[in-house]
């Protein structure tokens, strides 16, 4: 299968003897990930919500991070403030991103999300348009998104699905934010969180959810008649409404 490119990344690159140490001490999953490939991870706020997901790629007398365009000056600035006197450096680079399904070529990972998000390439060239319809493949696996389902300084990480899609870990120590998301998952139920829907009728994402009148969350991803929802679990009993078409949760 041909890699497809992803216009919509960055990667940068962060090296000096700390990098590793650095980045365990801040983000929610375990860095020792890296000697088996990929991972998956986000930075959070002091109050365990969500700033930035992003995959992390080792590489020689580096690590590369692979994330949203949109949020990546962002996440420099951050965590340049973060590094203090740590030997650590954090440059941009004219690294592309590609991805695809199929066997891997050479020199890529497997996506650590889920199995039917193929793999994702690092290199000098860009790949092809995309051809495959990934919004599908999020929608059908309820995997989220950059800004559509995983919103920065909203969005809480275990609502959004991360222990599945293997983006965080309990067992690897402190971390920004970690005493919030300890305690979501240790003390409390979950009653909001992402859900796959089916959708009779139109409704645009972003449409609000309804129950009898009442908010019962937000439509995020849509494809075909399926789609991707944030929900209040306690009111997605039933039938619920979004502009003119019905909805169920699964």
């Amino acid at each position: 299968m041909m890699a497809e490119r992803m216009n919509d990344r960055t990667v940068l690159r962060i090296t000096g003897k700390d990098r590793e140490a650095f980045l365990q001490n801040l983000v929610t999953n375990d860095l020792r990930g890296l000697r088996d490939g990929l991972v998956y991870a986000a930075l959070l706020t002091p109050q365990g919500k969500y700033l930035v997901d992003f995959f992390l790629a080792p590489q020689d007398g580096a690590i590369l991070l692979d994330v949203a365009s949109e949020l990546a000056p962002g996440l420099e600035r951050r965590l340049s403030m973060y590094r203090l006197r740590a030997d650590v450096q954090i440059a941009p680079t004219e690294i592309h991103v590609s991805r695809g399904l199929g066997p891997r070529p050479d020199g890529a990972f497997e996506d650590p999300r889920h199995p039917a998000l193929g793999w994702r390439l690092y290199g000098a060239e860009a790949g092809g348009p995309t051809v495959t319809d990934w919004d599908a493949i999020r929608v059908a696996h309820c995997i989220p998104e950059t800004g559509i389902e995983l919103l920065p300084d909203e969005s809480y990480i275990l609502e959004c699905g991360f222990e599945r899609l293997r983006g965080v870990d309990f067992r690897k120590g402190c971390y920004v934010g970690q005493e919030v998301t300890a305690r979501m998952k240790h003390k409390t139920e979950l009653r909001k969180g992402l859900t796959t829907v089916r959708i009779e009728g139109e409704a645009a994402p972003g449409a609000e959810i309804t129950a009898d009148g009442k908010p019962a969350g937000r439509l995020c991803t849509r494809a075909g008649e399926r789609a991707i929802a944030y929900l209040r679990f306690d009111r997605a009993e039933g039938p619920l409404q979004a502009g003119t078409a019905t909805i169920w949760a699964d």
